[in-house]
């Protein structure tokens, strides 16, 4: 066993803690792009907002590309130290076999952690919700002034701008919280953004626990997370995107209260943060789906 154990990777890396970072500021942010959608409203200017929206929400899936690089090297660890010792498992060594079964369990918890960070990230954004709506009507009205989007981006880092969001900075009250009625937001959005988020957190992580199931099958699997995160960005546009700028354009044209509005971004923040506890659920299934569709793949 000593020497199956020199070859078990450690769980924390300094890739991994990268990754728990980056991931959490990702889904903060992207939380917070739904902040939009209020700004628009309160400033009458939708077309902006969404540009500022999509601004927001391009930057942090690109960002998302440095955890994803980050999984590489952990991914690698855990298949190589695979590779070693399966070999001792074929021929009957029964500490080898056990010893993959922690190295794949090892990296499950790794993978789990990161969905944590995803976690905790995006309740952090629904929590600053308040100052994200600020910092976008910052946004709009400079944007306005300077007809330029770089120059904006430009001053919004300005010190005293940035201690000006930064003082936006505030816990809900509770007696806030119950005070957004789901009334005016139809049951499907909130449903499909459940769906759709729980899809889209563990699009990367899920291709790389399958190739950490079956080594034989690694590249293909990690191929396979840039498919689900397609279906995942289709679903939102096709089934969450329409729904919501629906809702914001009626409250434009006072065919619903601006209400229905903070309603509608209050609901998305918490039905994300219910999608992203809904991946940990998914997380061995869809590693288990993707496993068998290499598996068909490579046959094929």
């Amino acid at each position: 066993m000593p020497h199956s154990a020199s070859a078990l990777p450690a769980f924390w890396t300094w890739q991994l803690v990268v990754a728990l970072l980056v991931n959490a500021v990702v889904q903060a942010i992207q939380i917070g792009a739904y902040a939009a959608r209020l700004a628009g409203v309160r400033t009458g200017r939708i077309a902006t907002s969404i540009s500022l929206f999509n601004l927001f929400v391009t930057a942090s899936r690109l960002a998302t590309l440095v955890y994803t690089l980050m999984l590489g090297p952990i991914s690698d660890a855990a298949g190589n130290a695979i590779k070693h010792l399966s070999p001792l498992a074929a021929h009957g060594n029964a500490h080898a076999a056990v010893a993959v079964g922690l190295v794949q369990q090892t990296f499950a918890w790794q993978l789990r952690a990161i969905i944590v960070a995803g976690t905790v990230g995006t309740a952090i954004g629904a929590l600053l919700l308040p100052m994200f709506t600020y910092l976008y009507e910052r946004g709009v009205r400079s944007f306005e002034r300077t007809k330029s989007l770089p120059h904006s981006i430009v001053r919004m880092l300005d010190f005293r701008v940035v201690g000006s969001v930064l003082g936006r900075i505030r816990i809900p009250h509770y007696s806030e919280v119950f005070a957004f009625s789901p009334r005016g937001i139809p049951r499907r959005l909130l449903i499909f953004n459940v769906v759709v988020t729980g899809v889209y957190a563990i699009g990367v992580v899920a291709a790389y626990y399958a190739s950490i199931l079956d080594v034989n099958v690694a590249r293909t699997a990690i191929g396979i997370s840039g498919i689900i995160n397609g279906i995942g960005t289709v679903a939102f546009t096709f089934f969450v995107d329409p729904t919501s700028s629906i809702i914001v354009d009626e409250a434009v044209k006072g065919e619903r209260p601006h209400a229905d509005v903070k309603s509608m971004v209050f609901y998305l923040a918490a039905t994300a943060i219910l999608g992203w506890v809904l991946s940990q659920l998914l997380l061995w299934p869809a590693a288990e789906v993707i496993k068998i569709v290499a598996h068909l793949v490579n046959r094929g």
